[in-house]
């Protein structure tokens, strides 16, 4: 049962968090709003970075949850690369066409198309290229309580039963995105928590392919 929900609980990740757009506001708070995306796009604007990250993921109609962790690798725009260390290791691919999921374990590869997981800032994907978080989201800035943090609720104006709505907290000092929060139509939550980041850094492209080794079995996972 807790190897099956860890498995789930990647796949929820991707299809659960999504990109953002500008919402309306009044006054203080447009200008508020329109200061932290302006410092959230300077601070991003980088060819590329890594984070260590934190994954919590909890499934409310099961009363259960799930802890993950491991590092992240991002290249402007579009190329992703999650890498699971704890508790089970698995990777996630993004080139921005093709998404690859690999579980040695398994000896499995699931492929899919990226903009089906991906587009329009699904999966965490508004991170490989923060302007995404001015187009798809209405955004309000919320109370946060802790003082050195900015509060963001973001509601998708293309409502799905996959996201409800997002909450990120950004660092107010050097605008950095360390929580990531998003919960679906049925209640369920993952909060991922990146921490250790290194900006501004360029990785290389074969960093964002992946061939299935010899013998792994292939699921294809957005064909009919």
């Amino acid at each position: 049962m807790w190897s099956y929900f860890r498995k789930l609980s990647l796949v929820v990740l991707v299809l659960w968090m999504g990109g953002v757009g500008l919402g309306t506001a009044g006054g203080d708070n447009t200008a508020a709003l329109s200061k932290i995306l302006d410092g959230l796009e300077k601070r991003y604007a980088g060819p590329g970075f890594s984070a260590k990250f934190f994954q919590e993921s909890m499934l409310k109609a099961m009363q259960i949850s799930d802890t993950a962790e491991g590092s992240l690798t991002v290249k402007r725009p579009g190329k992703m690369r999650w890498e699971y260390t704890i508790p089970d290791v698995q990777t996630v691919v993004s080139d921005g066409r093709t998404m690859w999921i690999y579980r040695p374990a398994d000896n499995q590869v699931m492929v899919g198309k990226a903009p089906t997981f991906f587009s329009g800032g699904k999966g965490a994907g508004f991170l490989s290229d923060i302007r995404q978080v001015r187009k798809s989201f209405a955004i309000e800035v919320l109370k946060a309580e802790n003082d050195a943090y900015y509060r963001l609720h973001l509601t998708p104006r293309k409502a799905s039963a996959d996201l409800a709505d997002v909450i990120l907290s950004v660092k107010k000092n050097d605008f950095q995105v360390d929580q990531v929060i998003t919960h679906n139509a049925y209640g369920d939550e993952t909060q991922i928590t990146l921490s250790d980041y290194r900006f501004n850094i360029n990785p290389k492209d074969t960093l964002f392919t992946f061939t299935p080794p010899e013998g792994a079995d292939v699921v294809h996972v957005d064909q009919p």
